[in-house]
């Protein structure tokens, strides 16, 4: 297994960007949709449902899986040999932030589903403030692995 993961490492690593880019795309507009949602549109008639929609397909056709596709290619690299020194703090940190982004990603979810019912008690000005979470993490991230303290 470890010879295939090493011969794969490239394709995995590769992958995963992609699929980490995805994921971050997603999480980026759905709360940026939900502001408009909030703000504009209300939850009743036409254009709800047509936010609705776009909220549902955006987490369930990009969001959740990208995020899949993260997770998995993640774990793929770290047990790649070689890859990861544990004895560092860069590899925990990014760990726990991925942890982190995932519970956002959670509540991103339960949020579109309360759009789904006709739901939500979350401002316009607080999803702007959640909207800041997915960045402050991906900088912990990108700087934890490229600089590997």
């Amino acid at each position: 297994m470890n010879n295939i993961l090493i011969a794969a490492y490239p394709w995995i690593k590769g992958l995963h960007i992609i699929s980490v880019i995805s994921w971050m795309a997603a999480l980026f507009y759905l709360p940026r949709l939900m502001v408009h949602h909030t703000e504009q549109v209300g939850l009743s008639g036409e254009t709800h449902k047509i936010f609705a929609m776009m909220e549902f397909k955006l987490a369930k056709v990009i969001m959740n899986p990208a995020m899949m596709a993260t997770w998995i290619f993640g774990l793929l690299l770290v047990m790649t040999p070689g890859i990861v020194n544990w004895d560092l703090v860069w590899p925990w940190l990014k760990g726990a932030s991925v942890i982190a982004m995932t519970v956002f990603h959670i509540w991103l979810m339960r949020r579109m589903m309360g759009f789904q019912r006709g739901e939500n008690t979350v401002t316009g000005k607080q999803y702007r403030l959640m909207n800041e979470v997915p960045t402050l993490l991906m900088i912990l991230i990108v700087f934890s692995v490229m600089v590997k303290f």
